[in-house]
């Protein structure tokens, strides 16, 4: 079931949409009084705003804006009111649909639909994306972990940088000693060893059993940045 919060001063308009969404699996509860709209917000969890423009009191552009400035659902306005400023100020204010009336409201079905659906797929992949540990200042030369900023020598800083750059991939000695600045070429892969394990000194809770800079045995080391 789809719960939608709708502010809509005309209790026929709002009567008739709310028996037409009920049809399409969707619950309208309607405010007359914007206030009344907006505090329910606080205490009801809704998937979608629908908003009229001319309402007692306050004018549904500042409603919009209100809304938006505490909530991050999805709002559209549905208005006879269909003046291009009156468009600008509520896609400003960050609405996300405007429709004029009079309209099919099967339209309206549709439109719902499309925009929860744009909305889920924005917030699936926010949800999918992995927190970072680590974070890397390339201007400052400095690299954070969890915001909080880790001293390290520049040999130091500039393997770790490239490894952070890299995370997930496999990554080979050579490949450091090629890529990785402040670091000769003619350098030992020993030496390789020693600056990773200064690193790991640094960065890991236990750096005998790291889970940020692991090793891969026969090709050399891979970091995983969350």
């Amino acid at each position: 079931m789809i719960n939608i919060l709708m502010i809509e001063d005309d209790t026929d308009i709002a009567h008739l949409l709310a028996l037409i969404l009920s049809e399409h699996n969707m619950n309208v509860t309607n405010f007359e009084c914007p206030e009344l709209g907006i505090s329910a917000l606080n205490v009801q969890e809704y998937d979608l705003v629908i908003l009229d423009l001319s309402l007692p009191g306050i004018d549904g552009t500042e409603v919009c804006r209100m809304i938006r400035e505490k909530f991050s659902i999805p709002i559209i306005i549905s208005t006879a009111r269909s003046d291009i400023q009156d468009k600008m100020i509520c896609y400003n204010f960050g609405a996300d649909d405007y429709i004029p009336k009079p309209y099919d409201p099967e339209e309206l079905v549709l439109r719902i639909h499309a925009l929860l659906k744009r909305s889920n797929t924005q917030n699936f992949s926010l949800a999918k994306e992995p927190q970072k540990k680590f974070r890397v200042d390339r201007e400052k030369i400095e690299i954070y972990k969890e915001n909080v900023l880790i001293d390290f020598t520049q040999a130091q800083y500039h393997i770790l940088s490239y490894l952070i750059k890299k995370s997930g991939f496999p990554i080979s000695r050579e490949e450091i000693l090629l890529n990785v600045e402040s670091i000769k070429y003619e350098s030992t892969m020993k030496s390789i060893d020693v600056l990773i394990g200064r690193i790991r000194q640094k960065i890991e809770e236990n750096p005998k059993d790291p889970k940020y800079l692991v090793s891969i045995r026969g090709v050399g080391y891979k970091f995983i940045n969350q």
